[in-house]
């Protein structure tokens, strides 16, 4: 994916955090510093961009998913409607501890929010009393809230994308433990050698982190039509029609046939 200079400064990707809150091993990142606020180096910020699509677009390609992450008020919107656009799971809400590293605990809050769903469609909901009814529809939507996003996610995800890795601290952890690629935009406050593939911009601005979110979205389709392609979703099997056994026929035996026959041609010859 490519991206111009001019359109990541018109999303204000440039601006960092003021000078006495920044990490000093975002150094090489920074071009200059203004009325107290870092500048951003919007040449090495597209360099990171175009590599971090190339690299999830071969994640994607190689038929595994991508989860996004960003919690904040500035990026929830974003993530959620991005992350549906390319059918990948998404975390908009909360980060809960062990998301990852315990997934099978995950698993089993999931199952209970689909049991809950079930009750809801089966017409479980009619046979038990209003209290009751109420307790079970504020934990579904409780666990729909939270999990609602990774549901379809049936193993880890094969990379994470995230927004704001200070405030993703836990989930930046738990992908290093897993040895989980991680794509992050990384804004001037923030560590980059804990990212494998760091995105240098501006993370409290709407336009940057849609700008940024879009591409990485553009980059994983693209990766899916290269794994439909080089395995293509097998058709249904049909059933065959089963093949039922002849019918046996009661009637008389051939030996019986052939026995009524000779009397018959018998009792002729008498006559004559």
């Amino acid at each position: 994916m490519r991206v111009s200079i001019q359109q990541l400064l018109m999303a204000g990707t440039h601006f960092g955090h003021l000078t006495r809150r920044w990490n000093p091993k975002m150094r090489s990142y920074i071009f200059m510093a203004k009325k107290g606020i870092h500048i951003i180096d919007l040449k090495l910020t597209k360099e990171c961009i175009e590599k971090a699509c190339e690299e999830i677009a071969k994640v994607s390609a190689a038929g595994k998913s991508v989860l996004f992450i960003g919690t904040k008020k500035q990026a929830k919107d974003i993530i959620r409607t991005e992350a549906q656009r390319c059918n990948s799971p998404y975390i908009n809400e909360r980060w809960l501890g062990v998301m990852l590293t315990n997934f099978t605990t995950i698993r089993r809050s999931l199952k209970t929010l689909f049991a809950y769903e079930k009750k809801a469609s089966d017409g479980t909901y009619d046979l038990i009393n209003k209290k009751e009814r109420l307790t079970m529809e504020k934990e579904r939507a409780k666990l729909d809230k939270v999990f609602g996003g990774i549901r379809d996610m049936i193993k880890l995800p094969g990379a994470i994308f995230i927004v704001d890795t200070k405030k993703e601290s836990i989930a930046v952890s738990e992908a290093r433990k897993l040895e989980i690629p991680i794509f992050a935009i990384v804004d001037t406050n923030s560590d980059p050698d804990l990212i494998d593939f760091p995105i240098p911009a501006n993370d409290d601005s709407f336009k940057s982190i849609g700008l940024i979110t879009r591409m990485i979205t553009d980059s994983v389709m693209e990766g899916q039509k290269v794994a439909v392609e080089l395995h293509p979703p097998k058709p249904p099997k049909q059933a065959e029609p089963s093949k039922r056994p002849p019918r046996k026929r009661h009637g008389r035996s051939s030996k019986g046939k052939d026995d009524q026959t000779q009397q018959s041609e018998t009792a002729d010859q008498g006559s004559e």
